[in-house]
């Protein structure tokens, strides 16, 4: 599996279509039978007590790419706060368990993790 993570607008849906990742290929924040999962962030904020459930699902997917949610202004709202908490925690796993992982910053990508 490949984590792709990055800021919004950071040009996360084109780096999973060099991947060759077409639209239908790939779900926007919900688990299907699709290969690839963007909007991880709207998926766990939908239900962030359940956020480490998803793991083994996630794992199976070949690609998941997640809005960067842990930098900037910190939300005043609890719920937003804790989707952001679980976002991150489950993005720790994902990262853990990832053959690559990369970072875009301004459509570039940096690979941290793998080949």
């Amino acid at each position: 599996m490949i984590l792709i993570l990055g800021g919004a607008a950071s040009g996360k849906r084109t780096y999973l279509a060099s991947l060759g990742y077409g639209i239908e290929d790939v779900a926007d924040g919900v688990l299907d039978d699709k290969k690839a999962l963007y909007g991880l962030e709207k998926l766990v904020a939908a239900d962030p007590e359940g956020a480490e459930g998803l793991l083994p699902a996630l794992l199976e997917k070949e690609a998941v790419a997640c809005c960067e949610v842990g930098s900037g202004v910190i939300p005043i709202r609890y719920e937003q706060r804790r989707a952001r908490e679980a976002t991150g925690r489950l993005c720790i796993l994902l990262a853990a368990r990832a053959e690559k992982v990369v970072r875009l910053v301004a459509g570039i990508p940096t690979v941290i993790k793998g080949a």
